[in-house]
């Protein structure tokens, strides 16, 4: 079954619920106060007429054959007269048989069973106890229900009972009708209303499984559409974000997979043509120079393919609160022997007071350790120091090299950027991956901004500076924030 159709019956199903249980349960309201107003009545106009002018022990001494006596028809005028209120009303013994009536005397004559009260035996029992009680509702031969009320006059063996239409039933019948005919109506327009509701619900929903189809069959330059501002709007922008994030992937992913082949071609080529040349080699040492430059090729080549899996590879830092000069200092014994066989060098200025910083100690030293080799290779001399300042740790790499080129310098941190003629460019796009899943972050700082006067500088440093900023301790004294900006 589909959403739409589902949504439709609820719908409606709510809306039959709410408007016949809510109508059932007035119509069992209305009908059961209009019938207890009913007895009430009843008992009412049974008391009223015992009260006036009917006494028990004339009438039980009424016989056989009294009916034209001048006892029995004022007491029959007195019934008579009650048949403006009441439709039937008789005076009975204990033994049910009658005394005056508002029949003829004719059909009824003084001590005829009225065998019709032996349906009623429980109701009579109460009012021979109590003295009064009414009869459950019946239907007569006419179609119509009636109720009998009984009263007991003053505690003897004389009953009188009355007969009374329950009018009440007429109005609430039609109620009835009314509420059927309006559950019919309402369950026609809740049709109409879920039917609306559920198109502008299903439908941006099929546009979106349209769209979500077309991604996954790789139609991705087919934008999502975006829907209204609730919480479709916001899946819909969620999914075009999705796509594009897709694009984005598949075009780095495009353009790391034609980077790879064209790194690897390179030394592949040097590799065969140094192999080839070596097998030809007949002098044993231009033998091993051959060989020698072969090894260095797999060297670079696994370089290569070490940064493309370090690119790709997803992050699981372990961040902590620790002191980052350890890390720093062994990123710079790393390099630093790299540095002094080159003929160059490296100066390293940390403050003697701890730096701490939230962040994982093997990533801060890889990230450093990157950012000292590219400045390796782009000069002959590097600089690095440390300094806290305002909350965070930071850390400074320059070098004499020639600096970032102007057209570089906005997308120097992008993957396969690059102004080496080796390498895939990814040494950087690493450095800033890294950084960022630590909470940290890198710049390139512009050579023309002032240094503040706290600030670390050398003459000689007019290479490229990147500058990483890790995020301090919120829970770190006061006292150590001081010393170390003191440090600084």
């Amino acid at each position: 079954m589909s959403l739409r159709r589902k949504y439709i019956l609820v719908f409606v199903g709510f809306c039959l619920l709410l408007t016949l249980g809510g109508g059932w349960l007035a119509w069992r309201a209305a009908s059961g106060a209009l019938e207890r107003e009913l007895d009430q009545k009843l008992v009412w106009v049974a008391g009223a007429a015992a009260e006036v002018g009917l006494q028990a022990n004339p009438l039980l001494a009424l016989q056989p054959g009294d009916e034209n006596s001048s006892l029995y028809q004022p007491n029959r005028e007195r019934l008579l007269r009650l048949l403006t209120y009441v439709d039937e009303a008789h005076i009975f013994r204990r033994d049910n048989t009658v005394i005056v009536t508002t029949d003829s005397p004719q059909a009824y004559p003084i001590g005829t069973p009225l065998r019709w009260l032996d349906a009623y035996a429980p109701e009579l029992a109460t009012a021979w106890t109590t003295g009064e009680a009414v009869s459950p509702l019946f239907e007569g031969q006419d179609g119509r229900f009636y109720k009998y009320g009984f009263k007991r006059l003053e505690q003897s063996d004389a009953m009188l009972t009355v007969l009374m239409r329950a009018d009440y039933l007429a109005p609430l019948s039609q109620f009835r009708r009314t509420l059927l005919l309006g559950s019919f109506g309402t369950a026609i327009l809740a049709a109409l209303i879920a039917a609306m509701l559920a198109t502008n619900i299903v439908r941006p929903l099929e546009r979106l499984s349209r769209g979500a189809l077309k991604i996954q069959r790789g139609r991705w330059n087919d934008s999502v559409t975006v829907e209204r501002g609730d919480e479709l709007g916001r899946l819909s922008r969620a999914m075009e974000r999705m796509r594009v994030g897709i694009v984005q992937r598949d075009e780095q992913l495009r353009l790391m997979l034609a980077q790879v082949a064209h790194e690897i071609r390179n030394p592949l080529g040097g590799l065969e043509l140094f192999a080839t040349a070596a097998l030809e080699a007949e002098d044993p040492q231009e033998r091993l120079r051959l060989l020698e430059r072969v090894r260095r090729e797999v060297e670079a080549l696994n370089d290569i393919i070490n940064d493309f899996l370090t690119f790709s590879r997803p992050l699981h830092p372990e961040i902590e609160l620790h002191d980052i000069r350890q890390p720093l200092r062994e990123a710079a014994d790393l390099m630093e022997l790299q540095l002094t066989e080159n003929g160059g060098g490296l100066s390293v200025r940390l403050p003697d007071e701890p730096l701490m910083a939230r962040a994982d100690p093997d990533h801060v030293k890889r990230a450093v350790l990157n950012l000292l080799q590219n400045a390796g290779q782009a000069g002959r001399r590097v600089w690095m120091d440390a300094w806290w300042r305002n909350g965070e740790a930071v850390v400074s790499v320059r070098d004499d090299g020639p600096g970032v080129a102007d057209n570089l310098r906005d997308r120097i941190f992008d993957a396969f950027v690059t102004d080496k003629e080796q390498g895939a460019g990814l040494g950087l796009a690493i450095v800033k991956r890294v950084l960022e899943t630590n909470g940290a972050r890198v710049v390139l700082v512009n050579p023309e901004v002032e240094r503040e006067a706290d600030e670390p500088s050398d003459p000689e440093a007019q290479g490229a500076e990147f500058r990483v900023y890790f995020q301090g301790s919120e829970d770190l004294p006061l006292e150590g924030a001081a010393a170390n900006q003191k440090s600084a």
